[in-house]
C-alpha cells in the first residue's frame, strides 16, 4: 500500500503537469482510496510530497477531474495538520471560483473542501472571507432554497455546514452573514425541507450559533422562525432533536418580539405538555427536559406583552397551570412556578388579582417546605414573587393579616446574600406607610441586629444597601420611638450616618430623614452615637458640595435644626462656621432650598 501511494503521488506529480485527463482520474481514485483506508498516514505522506502545491492548477472548471480534486482536498481536510497547508498551497481562491460552476457534483465536493477547511481553523476562515466564498455560497442557498429533490438537498446541507464551519465562534463573521441576509434564507430552508433530518439539524446548529449574536434578533424576529421552531417541535419525538430546538429557543426567546411570536405559535402547550409527562420521570433525560422546559416557560414570561397574554385576566390556563406546580413535590417546577409568579406580578392589576385569589397562602406554604435545609433557588424565587405582590398599596394590609413578615422573618438566619437580599426588599415593601407593621418590626430585636450585622456586608453591596434601606425604612414608617431605642440600642446609627454619604441620592435622602426623625423623637439616647460617627462633619459636607442634589441640601438643614437640642453636637455645629455655607443656600435656585437655608439662617443665628 505504502509503495502503492508513493507510486500514485510520483505520477501525479508528472500527470499534472502533462494534463492527461485518464491517468489523472486513475491516480486521484488511487488517492481516494487510500485516503479511504488510512485517511491520517495517507494525508502525512501527501503533506511531505508537496503534491498539494500542483491541485491549486488541477482545480479548472473545464476538467473533467476537477470534483475529484476538491473531494481528495475535502478528505485531507478533515486532519487539522493539513488545513493551514491548503491555505498556504494557494487551494482556497481556485475552489472559490469552482462555486460559480454548474456542475452539481463540482459543487458538492467545492462545498465540502472549504468547509472541512474551515472547521476551526482562523487561516482557513480567513482566506475563505478574503476570497469572497460566503456570498457565493448564500446566493447559492437562496436560488436553490425550493428544490426538494434528493440531490439538492444534499448540496444544501453542505453548503449550510461550510457557512457553520465558516462563521462558529466568530462574532464577525457571524455578523458578516447576519448583514448578507443568511437568516430569511435558513428560515425558509427550515420551511420547507422540516421532512430532511440532516438539512434541519444543519439549520437548528447555524441558529443556534447566530441567535447568540445581538445582531440577529431584530432579523429572526422579522421571519416565521417561531412559527417554523414551534412546528418542528411538535413533530419531535427524540430527546437529542428537542434539546436541539430549545438550545435555538432560549437565545432567541430573549428578545421581546420572538417571545410574543413564539407564544403565539403555541410554545406554551408545547412545554406543558411536557411538563405533564415528565414530571414522574426519574431518568436523566427527562429532569433535564423538564428543568429546560419550565426553565423555558419563565423565560417567556419576562416579556410584557407575552406575560399579559399568558396571564388572561388571572382566568388562563397556562397562568392556572404555572399555580399547580407550586404546591408540586419537584423542586424544578417549585421554582419555575415561584418564578412564573415573580413575572406575572410585573403590574398592579396582575398582583391585585392574584393576592385577592389566595397566591400569598400558596407561596408562604412553599416557604415553610424550605426553612430547614431548604433550597436555596426556591427560597430566593418564593421571596422575590412576594416582594412583587407587596408593591400595590391595596395589597399590604392584606399580606401583612395573612401573615407574610412571619413567614419571611423565618429566614433570617440565612447565610445566602439572595436570599438575604430578597427578604429584605420583601420587608421593605410590605412597611411602605405601614406605621403598625413598622412599629411591630423595627421593636423586633432580632431583626435589628441581623440588619445592623448586613449593614457591615461589604462582600455583598445589594444586601448592604437594602439593610441600610430597612433600617431607615423602620424608622420613617413608625416614627416611633420604642423602634429608635432599639435602632440605637443594636448600634444601628453609625450605618444610616454612613447612607448619608451614600453615593445614591434615594439612599442619601432615606437616611436625612431617619436621622431627622431620630432628633426629633430621640435626640438624648442617639447623641452619643451620632457624635461618635461624625454627622455634623458630614452634613457640613454636603452642604458645602456643589454636587449634593437640592432635597439632599434641603434635608441636611432640617437636621441641623434638629441637632440644635443637643448641647454637644450644637457646639460642633458652631466650630464648623455653618452659617457661611447656609447663608449661601439663600439664593439657591430651588425655592424649599432657599427658604429652608433662610430659616436655617435664623436659627443658627438665635443660638449662636
Amino acid at each position: 500500500m505504502a509503495d502503492n501511494l508513493s507510486d500514485t503521488l510520483k505520477k501525479l506529480k508528472i500527470t499534472a503537469v502533462d494534463r492527461t485527463e485518464d491517468s489523472l482520474e486513475g491516480c486521484l481514485d488511487c488517492l481516494l482510496q487510500a485516503l479511504a483506508q488510512n485517511n491520517t498516514e495517507t494525508s502525512e505522506k501527501m503533506h511531505g510530497s508537496g503534491i498539494l502545491q500542483l491541485f491549486a492548477s488541477l482545480l479548472t472548471p473545464q476538467s473533467s477531474c476537477t470534483a475529484k480534486v476538491a473531494n481528495v482536498i475535502a478528505e485531507v481536510a478533515k486532519n487539522e495538520f493539513m488545513r493551514v497547508p491548503c491555505v498556504d498551497a494557494g487551494l482556497i481562491s481556485p475552489l472559490v471560483q469552482l462555486l460559480n460552476s454548474k456542475d452539481q457534483e463540482v459543487l458538492l465536493q467545492t462545498g465540502r473542501a472549504l468547509g472541512n477547511i474551515c472547521y476551526d481553523s482562523h487561516e482557513g476562515r480567513s482566506a475563505v472571507d478574503q476570497a469572497g466564498g460566503a456570498q457565493i455560497v448564500i446566493d447559492h442557498l437562496r436560488s436553490l432554497c425550493s428544490i426538494t429533490d434528493p440531490a439538492n438537498e444534499k448540496l444544501l446541507t453542505v453548503f449550510c455546514g461550510m457557512l457553520m464551519n465558516y462563521s462558529n465562534e466568530n462574532d464577525s463573521l457571524q455578523a458578516q452573514l447576519i448583514n448578507m441576509g443568511v437568516i430569511p434564507t435558513l428560515v425558509k430552508l427550515l420551511g420547507i425541507h422540516c421532512q430532511n433530518a440532516a438539512l434541519t439539524e444543519m439549520c437548528l446548529v447555524a441558529f443556534g450559533n447566530l441567535a447568540e449574536l445581538e445582531s440577529s434578533k431584530e432579523q429572526f424576529a422579522s421571519t416565521n422562525i417561531a412559527e417554523e421552531l414551534v412546528k418542528l417541535f411538535k413533530k419531535q419525538i427524540e430527546h437529542d432533536k428537542r434539546e436541539m430546538i430549545f438550545e435555538v429557543l432560549a437565545p432567541l426567546a430573549e428578545n421581546d418580539a420572538i417571545k410574543l411570536q413564539l407564544v403565539e405559535a403555541g410554545l406554551v402547550e408545547c412545554l406543558l405538555e411536557i411538563v405533564q409527562q415528565k414530571v414522574d420521570s426519574d431518568k436523566e433525560d427527562d429532569i433535564a427536559e423538564l428543568k429546560t422546559g419550565s426553565d423555558l416557560m419563565v423565560l417567556l414570561l419576562l416579556g410584557d406583552e407575552s406575560m399579559q397574554k399568558l396571564f388572561e385576566g388571572g382566568k388562563g390556563n397556562v397562568f392556572q397551570r404555572v399555580l399547580s406546580w407550586i404546591p408540586s413535590n419537584n423542586h424544578q417546577l417549585q421554582l419555575a412556578g415561584a418564578l412564573a409568579i415573580a413575572n406575572f406580578a410585573r403590574n398592579d392589576g396582575n398582583c391585585i388579582h392574584m393576592v385577592d385569589n389566595g397566591i400569598v397562602e400558596k407561596l408562604m406554604d412553599l416557604l415553610d417546605r424550605h426553612v430547614e435545609d431548604g433550597n436555596v433557588t426556591v427560597q430566593h424565587a418564593a421571596l422575590s414573587a412576594l416582594r412583587n405582590l407587596a408593591i400595590p398599596v391595596v395589597n399590604k394590609a392584606k399580606m401583612l393579616s395573612a401573615g407574610v413578615t412571619g413567614a419571611v422573618l423565618k429566614f433570617l438566619k440565612s447565610e445566602m446574600p439572595p436570599v438575604q437580599f430578597k427578604l429584605l426588599g420583601t420587608l421593605r415593601m410590605l412597611i411602605d406607610a405601614q406605621a403598625e407593621a413598622a412599629e411591630q418590626l423595627g421593636k423586633n430585636v432580632k431583626l435589628v441586629e441581623r440588619l445592623v450585622e448586613w449593614c457591615e456586608a461589604k462582600d455583598h453591596a445589594g444586601v448592604m444597601g437594602e439593610s441600610n434601606r430597612l433600617l431607615s425604612a423602620l424608622i420613617r414608617h413608625s416614627k416611633s420611638k420604642d423602634v429608635i431605642k432599639t435602632i440605637v440600642q443594636s448600634g444601628g446609627i453609625k450605618h444610616l450616618v454612613t447612607m448619608a454619604t451614600s453615593e445614591h441620592v434615594i439612599m442619601q435622602n432615606e437616611a436625612l430623614v431617619a436621622l431627622a426623625l431620630i432628633a426629633a423623637l430621640e435626640l438624648g439616647t442617639a447623641e452619643k452615637d451620632l457624635e461618635s460617627a461624625k454627622l455634623v462633619q458630614i452634613l457640613h459636607r454636603l452642604l458645602a458640595d456643589e454636587r449634593s442634589a437640592p432635597e439632599i441640601k434641603y434635608n441636611s438643614m432640617v437636621l441641623i435644626c434638629a441637632l440644635m437640642g443637643s448641647e454637644s453636637l450644637h457646639k460642633e455645629v458652631q466650630d464648623l462656621a455653618f452659617l457661611d455655607v447656609v447663608s449661601k443656600l439663600r439664593s439657591h435656585e430651588n425655592k424649599s432650598v432657599a427658604q429652608q437655608a433662610s430659616l436655617t439662617e435664623q436659627r443658627l443665628a438665635v443660638e449662636s
